[in-house]
């Protein structure tokens, strides 16, 4: 196995201090906003024999396993990653499988440049994710019911919103949400910055159900997005605890510390809470307009000790072992790639010893055992 060497990226919105504080190492200042680990092209994770790309490259099969390599291509369909929010990241969505693929196809038969603000798509997969809290951690995940959200909007008692509380009163639900959400992100932006801010003071006003509100508005000042997250519902969840994000539902991180998972993807189409380009019309095609329950996932324990958080994605599949004093060994060997990761005490992989924040690359097929003292993520594939 290969213990990983991870970058760091430093978005705006990172915590300057969640993710030192795991690695036991001083914070620098800047935002620290994302450790990742797997092979993507714009950070691959570096072990003692290249990078993990190029360990793949290299001998697909042996790293991979056959069964991976024929589902899924010779690439590690994954990507892990620590996560660390200090603010608010974009109000956003993701296409499905079908979508990507027509939307790169587009956007490469229209000569837009892979590196151009206003594309969409970066790649022709769909991206799939699941956050796993590891502290307390607060998101946007899903509509809201409809009325739900007028109760919460009218509750503001801001004028220039009632439009938008008749609109969802007065419609089926996929037809309320669709339009309100199409008129805060089309409406003229110095009436809708006038519209934020005093829904902002009416949420500091208020507390309770709207303060977050008022944080996002204090990061985002005037962002129709402030308004479009109401339609949403807001979620905190305690550590242990997870949200699963498939293609079309709206949501965003707020604040917390967190392991997540994904598929090996760059597609993102953004609802608001950002500077960057809100392509409206794709982005509409994309969102599924469908209320619900946002799904808070808890672990589903097994008989040799692994806790599993049941996705519907084959791409990637986390788990966690939680290991007590006197635990015996846990065999780990799999015919799939696996990256292991220690969040808390200290894991004995093999000949290696984990601490909190440091991670293995075990290829498939080849036997590991774990023990020791600690929380170990892993992070593997369907097969």
């Amino acid at each position: 196995m290969d213990r990983l060497d991870n970058t760091i990226r430093p978005y705006a919105w990172g915590s300057a201090t969640a993710i030192p504080a795991l690695l036991g190492t001083d914070p620098t200042g800047e935002p620290q906003a994302e450790m990742w680990m797997g092979a993507h092209p714009g950070a691959p994770s570096r072990t003692a024999r290249g990078t993990l790309t190029e360990l793949i490259d290299t001998d697909p099969e042996r790293e991979l396993g056959p069964a991976a390599v024929a589902r899924f291509g010779p690439r590690l369909p994954f990507l892990l990653k620590l996560l660390a929010a200090g603010a608010p990241l974009s109000l956003q969505v993701h296409p499905d499988l079908a979508q990507a693929r027509e939307g790169y196809a587009d956007e490469e038969r229209r000569g837009v440049p892979l590196d151009a603000p206003h594309r969409n798509y970066k790649d022709a997969n769909h991206k799939p994710e699941l956050i796993c809290a590891l502290t307390e951690f607060d998101g946007l995940c899903g509509f809201r019911a409809p009325a739900e959200a007028a109760g919460l909007l009218d509750g503001l008692g801001v004028a220039s919103l009632k439009p938008y509380v008749d609109l969802l009163h007065a419609r089926p639900e996929d037809a309320a949400l669709r339009e309100v959400l199409t008129a805060l992100l089309t409406a003229d932006p110095e009436e809708m910055s006038r519209t934020v801010a005093e829904a902002a003071a009416a949420c500091e006003r208020l507390g309770g159900a709207h303060t977050p509100y008022a944080g996002l508005a204090h990061h985002y000042p005037g962002d129709p997005g402030v308004l479009a997250a109401m339609l949403l519902n807001h979620v905190r969840l305690q550590p242990g605890e997870a949200l699963y994000l498939g293609a079309g539902i709206p949501h965003a991180y707020l604040s917390g510390l967190g392991v997540e998972i994904m598929a090996n993807s760059d597609n993102v189409l953004r609802c608001g809470l950002t500077p960057k380009h809100v392509d409206v019309p794709e982005l509409l095609r994309i969102v599924r307009f469908e209320a619900g329950d946002p799904g808070v996932l808890r672990p589903e324990a097994s008989e040799d000790g692994e806790e599993v958080y049941d996705t519907p994605t084959d791409e990637f599949r986390l788990s966690r072992y939680v290991l007590p004093e006197g635990a015996g060994p846990h065999d780990l060997t799999r015919p799939a790639p696996q990256i292991l990761l220690c969040t808390a005490g200290a894991v004995r992989v093999g000949a290696d010893t984990l601490a909190p924040g440091t991670s293995v690359f075990v290829p498939a097929g080849e036997t590991v055992q774990v023990t020791g003292v600690g929380t170990v993520f892993r992070a593997t594939v369907r097969v």
